[in-house]
């Protein structure tokens, strides 16, 4: 039987611990699930409301104690240009392997996923610059490229019993202290659609990309499950009031 928790995948990067941060402000129980706990900042493993998990994708035991105390999962695994030296569907493999099974034995459901502009949808319309975007990581990161395609494949072929949705992202600027986070989560609307359409524009800040993210764990994107639509600022918008 699920869990009350929302569990953190990948949660050590930028965005992550943005994360992080909306979910302890929330004061909403949370698991983060990490290879090398001390890159998390030290106030928020000290967080009541954070409990960190250390462990590898691959240790089953572990993996499957953390997805048993969450209701959602919020992934931010995917590769970097940091780290190409890679296989091309590891991030995939990871999920039909490991991640997969293990919601389908405790009853977890919902899972958001991170993917990029790489991944192309049919509602989506023609953007000169995600075009230039994909050639030029094509050609130059091919390695990050073959996952991120990889990632959405898996999802849509493997995961069909799931409430799954993969969130594609492009440009997302921002830090990760804490005032760079109360600052960003505030930065305009937030688009959620199709790349090219109205509204769409190429960047998110990443506090309001973690506030987004937090509310679609606790519901606030049903309409999206099993759908891989582009979230990014709403383009035009004003900066939020808190």
């Amino acid at each position: 039987m699920a869990g009350s928790k929302i569990l953190v995948l990948g949660a050590t990067g930028p965005t992550g611990i943005n994360v992080l941060r909306e979910l302890n402000y929330r004061k909403r129980a949370t698991i983060v699930y990490v290879r090398n706990p001390s890159k998390i900042p030290e106030d928020l493993k000290l967080s009541p409301f954070i409990e960190v998990i250390k462990g590898e994708m691959d240790n089953l035991t572990l993996l499957s104690t953390a997805i048993s105390q969450s209701c959602a999962i919020i992934s931010l695994l995917g590769p970097t240009i940091q780290n190409l030296n890679i296989p091309p569907t590891i991030y995939a493999d990871i999920y039909r392997s490991s991640v997969f099974p293990l919601m389908h034995e405790h009853g977890v459901r919902r899972i958001l996923a991170m993917s990029t502009g790489s991944v192309s949808r049919p509602e989506d319309h023609w953007s000169f610059m995600v075009t230039v975007l994909k050639l030029v990581v094509r050609i130059f990161y091919n390695v990050a490229y073959s996952n991120v395609l990889a990632i959405a494949d898996v999802f849509e072929r493997e995961a069909a019993s799931l409430d799954w949705t993969v969130y594609r992202i492009a440009y997302i600027p921002g830090g990760d202290d804490e005032a760079s986070w109360q600052s960003d989560r505030n930065d305009g609307k937030t688009f959620v659609g199709w790349i090219g359409a109205p509204g769409w524009s190429i960047q998110q800040k990443r506090g309001a990309l973690a506030r987004w993210l937090v509310d679609a764990a606790e519901g606030g994107a049903d309409e999206w499950i099993r759908k891989m639509p582009a979230v990014s600022r709403l383009a035009g918008s004003e900066k939020k009031v808190n």
